[in-house]
């Protein structure tokens, strides 16, 4: 019996030993994994696919005509796959929403995210950002003959539109926290939201509002810039080889005019100095 026992115990002693070092094995995988080196991949697969707007006016928006997604922060992913990859056609579009695009970064469904995306030290806890590549600031946008003039104006009963995720959102609460603010799930369904009578106004990046005035003339942006907002392209944590192409890339853009010809495309101004 005793003997028996012992076999047993052995027995079951090597099957916890085994599914421990299975366990160890897949963590190790798994570890390996989230260390894989992004930059390799993109040369590896020879394309580079980037995680974009496609209902943001001037910085990445469908066309309906051509069924391509057009705007600033395209034509900046487009000359990264041209230095990266030597070729813009390299550069293949995912479309994402500020809420979705950090989830999808982290699941590999894109290599990198250039969405209208405003570097703060809390998303610097989640990935890793690239230099400034555009500066904006959060504004205001009504319908003309609105008695709202500024973020002032938002007191009790004001109802403020915003985006899910966005830093607009948080912002507003802060600097208006009398006033309702009413969330959708992107620009295109807030802009409605505020054509149709649901809001006051709409807030987010001065850079997408002017898109939106651009759309409509009877709306109009009011009151000055009350944050900064710099935009960064985001990459996984830990990968620092990509973002430092990323950089380099950027860095040659403002150097050889294809930045400020990108900008003035469509900004329809100089950058500023």
């Amino acid at each position: 019996m005793k003997k028996i026992l012992s076999l047993a115990f052995i027995s079951l002693f090597a099957v916890i030993l085994l599914a421990a070092c299975g366990s160890k094995g897949s963590n190790g995988e798994a570890s390996k994994e989230s260390k894989k080196d992004t930059l390799a991949a993109i040369k590896d697969n020879d394309k580079i696919v980037f995680g974009v707007k496609t209902d943001t006016r001037l910085f990445g928006l469908k066309n309906p005509s051509s069924g391509e997604i057009e705007g600033f922060d395209i034509d900046i992913a487009k000359q990264i796959a041209k230095d990266i990859l030597g070729d813009e056609k390299k550069a293949e579009f995912k479309e994402v929403t500020s809420k979705t695009r950090i989830p999808m970064l982290q699941n590999g469904d894109i290599d990198a995210i250039v969405a209208t995306m405003t570097i703060t030290e809390e998303r610097k806890k989640e990935v890793d950002f690239s230099d400034v590549y555009f500066e904006a600031g959060q504004s205001l946008l009504v319908k003309k003959g609105s008695k709202i003039k500024s973020v002032e104006d938002l007191g009790k009963g004001s109802k403020v539109l915003a985006v899910k995720g966005s830093t607009s959102s948080q912002n507003i609460r802060e600097k208006a926290p009398e006033a309702s603010v009413l969330e959708f799930e992107n620009y295109a369904e807030a802009f409605t939201a505020l054509k149709s009578g649901q809001g006051d106004a709409l807030t987010t990046d001065n850079a997408i509002l002017y898109g939106m005035a651009d759309e409509n003339k009877n709306y109009q942006l009011t009151g000055e810039p009350f944050t900064d907002e710099p935009y960064g392209i985001a990459v996984k944590k830990g990968q620092s080889a990509l973002a430092k192409e990323i950089n380099a890339s950027l860095k040659k853009m403002k150097s050889d005019g294809r930045y400020d010809d990108i900008y003035k495309k469509w900004i329809k101004e100089d950058p500023a100095e």
